[in-house]
């Protein structure tokens, strides 16, 4: 069993893997969309990886507000995760995001990448700290 990482945005979305002990997160890909309202060929890259991985669950990053509200962004993740838990029939789980593409740019930073190099993998880093994020909620309350 594995779990899907995905950090969902207008016009990319990074993908991340836990390893099959669901203690960490690997980043694979990340996955470029055509147009934001345009999932078909985003879904069916998704499919494959589910498929590739044997993957049991998703984690969908949740942009909620600093003040706990929702915006439209959040609102357009709800949907997407809506969308495949009816395409794929996997439990998908709506994971609070605040700050995660922030902690990426920062940990890329520090790296020394340079923006063009950032911009090509931020995505795929905000899905692994969306899915290591929750995977070790998930260690904790089984300890």
């Amino acid at each position: 069993m594995r779990i899907m990482g995905l950090d969902y945005g207008s016009v990319t979305v990074g993908v991340a893997i836990s390893d099959p002990l669901l203690l960490t997160a690997q980043g694979i890909e990340v996955i470029h969309r055509k147009q934001e309202n345009k999932l078909r060929r985003t879904l069916a890259r998704i499919e494959e990886l589910i498929t590739e991985y044997g993957v049991s669950k998703i984690v969908v990053g949740y942009p909620k507000h600093m003040n706990n509200s929702i915006g439209e962004r959040a609102i357009k993740s709800e949907e997407f995760a809506d969308t495949l838990r009816r395409r794929t029939n996997l439990e998908v789980i709506l994971w609070d995001e605040r700050l995660t593409t922030v902690a990426a740019d920062q940990v890329l930073s520090e790296g020394g990448l340079s923006y063009k190099k950032k911009a090509l993998v931020i995505d795929k880093l905000a899905a692994v700290l969306i899915l290591q994020g929750y995977l070790d909620k998930l260690y904790n309350q089984n300890k």
